[in-house]
């Protein structure tokens, strides 16, 4: 028999989090489903693998590791999903908390101009500045890396790409962070082992540095007494149920990923926040096999890779590639004649000296779309990178790269912006030896092949109202990534991702629970 909710939220990152704390608030009975397990911090600092020694946790269901070089390892409803999409590699999340466990920490908000080019009209940027982003940011309570954090031996590669920055005449910026600096501290003293400072982020951090959303909207959430939250529950299937009804269908499944049982729920209030690959695939399917016949046709159009590029910078001076995690400074380059650019710097593990690996972000010109194929009874997703409008994203981040290289002699002043000493030359990767008048070197050339910033598929003012309620059906919403147009208007997503859902809230649960 199929259990009633009050209301059902599938997916725990930012917009369902967001969404059951809203909900359970106002004492409204919420069931939150969530495909993954949760991820306890631990004293032993033994709840996540490692990159250097990868295991099952590393990857969702997956025999091989779908980051760095492929590595086997057990099945395991780990962290990380790779979607190997026709154009694009997509990595999503799974676990309590989504994507806050695998994320850089980096709550960056828009700028005014760069909002304006992405986002309707409908939605203010003042009212975001002064209500939404304000809301979010008192909840997780996100801070800049402090300057003694900063200044330690583990955040070489963060100052020198400060001061690179900083030469080339562009904006640089401390980046709020969802992370807690009392705890890097301890690593520092060497009170926890070391973790963000050895550079881990995408595994999650042993020590506890993320405040990712199982210890603030999660726990919260819980603590009202009014969500319940079912981890190891996989969705798969939505469906009407009678007039303004829904039916969800979901397997409960073991850490190997096995099926224990099949389950029903049923709800008059379903929300969607399953990430933008999860939601849009869901809703794609739904409406091409005829559970939810009513949706529109902009469900599935309008996706983006949020203006994402990755690059390695080679630089003559030493760079501790490998440490000081996670990404705490953006470097603006909003006047960019091609696109607005900002780019962060983050550690890479297998980093060789000499080396920055740098992620930038943009607007995409060019959106995807995913269309269902019935012999597979699989959803798909198209981006073309080769488009022109996509190729400008490429030629704006490597003109800021230009810049950057350009501006910059091989060997650093001793001391530059942020006064620091301790650059020597390094002469990997074919520098000429100290004094050389040769000037030859390599361009650093962005790839955008890839992706962890996943945006669109059931965008705002198409698929849905302004406020995340689904065209077509009543009761029935979307709040999380699927909902932004594209991108986040050259910021990383988490804290616009968080804050819209945080007015779409504010609104359905004043209007829409009577």
């Amino acid at each position: 028999m199929a259990e009633e909710h009050d209301a059902i939220v599938i997916g725990s990152g930012f917009g369902g989090s967001i969404a059951a704390y809203r909900l359970a608030e106002k004492g409204i009975k919420t069931l939150l489903l969530e495909r993954g397990k949760w991820w306890p911090i631990t004293d032993q600092q033994d709840t996540f693998c490692t990159y250097r020694e990868p295991d099952g946790r590393a990857a969702w269901l997956s025999n091989e590791t779908v980051m760095f070089e492929p590595k086997p390892i057990d099945k395991h409803v780990g962290l990380l999903e790779r979607h190997i999409e026709d154009g694009i590699t997509v990595w999503c999340a799974a676990g309590v908390g989504g994507g806050s466990l695998v994320y850089n920490t980096v709550l960056y908000q828009p700028s005014r101009a760069n909002w304006n080019r992405v986002f309707p009209l409908e939605i203010p940027y003042d009212e975001m500045d002064t209500v939404y982003y304000p809301r979010v940011r008192s909840v997780i309570q996100p801070s800049p890396i402090p300057g003694d954090v900063l200044e330690s031996e583990y955040y070489v590669s963060t100052r020198i790409m400060a001061e690179q920055a900083a030469l080339a005449g562009m904006k640089v910026r401390r980046a709020d962070l969802g992370s807690d600096w009392d705890v890097v501290r301890q690593e520092l003293r060497g009170e926890k082992k070391p973790a963000a400072i050895a550079g881990e982020i995408w595994y999650g951090i042993n020590s506890g540095v993320k405040r990712s959303l199982d210890h603030n909207y999660l726990s919260l959430a819980q603590a009202t007494g009014h969500v319940e939250i079912l981890a190891l529950h996989r969705v798969i299937d939505i469906a009407e149920e009678g007039k303004n009804r829904y039916q969800v269908t979901c397997h409960r499944i073991d850490e190997q990923g096995e099926v224990q049982e099949t389950k029903t729920f049923v709800t008059a209030k379903l929300f969607l926040a399953a990430g933008s690959m999860g939601t849009s695939k869901m809703l794609v399917r739904a409406k091409a096999t005829g559970t939810l016949p009513a949706l529109n046709d902009y469900v599935g159009q309008f996706w983006g890779n949020n203006g994402d590029t990755f690059a390695t910078r080679k630089v003559s001076t030493r760079t501790n590639g490998g440490q000081g995690g996670p990404a705490s400074i953006i470097i603006e380059h909003h006047d960019n004649p091609i696109l607005p650019q900002a780019i962060i710097v983050f550690p890479e593990w297998d980093a060789p000296e000499g080396t920055l690996t740098t992620l930038g972000m943009t607007l995409p010109a060019d959106l995807g779309s995913f269309h269902y194929d019935p012999k597979t009874d699989q959803t798909h997703l198209t981006f073309h990178l080769d488009s022109p409008g996509n190729q400008k994203m490429l030629d704006a981040v490597n003109l800021t790269y230009a810049l950057l290289d350009n501006n910059n002699p091989y060997e650093m002043p001793i001391k530059g912006s942020l006064n620091f000493t301790g650059h020597y030359f390094c002469p990997i990767n074919g520098f000429p030896e100290p004094g050389s008048q040769s000037v030859a070197r390599d361009k650093t050339q962005a790839g955008a092949g890839v992706t962890a910033h996943p945006c669109g598929g059931v965008v705002l003012g198409k698929a849905c109202d302004m406020y995340g309620r689904v065209q077509g059906y009543r009761g029935l919403y979307v709040v999380d990534a699927a909902i932004i147009p594209g991108c986040t208007a050259a910021t990383n997503p988490a804290l616009t991702i968080a804050a819209i859902a945080e007015r779409c809230m504010e609104d359905i649960v004043a209007k829409d629970f009577g």
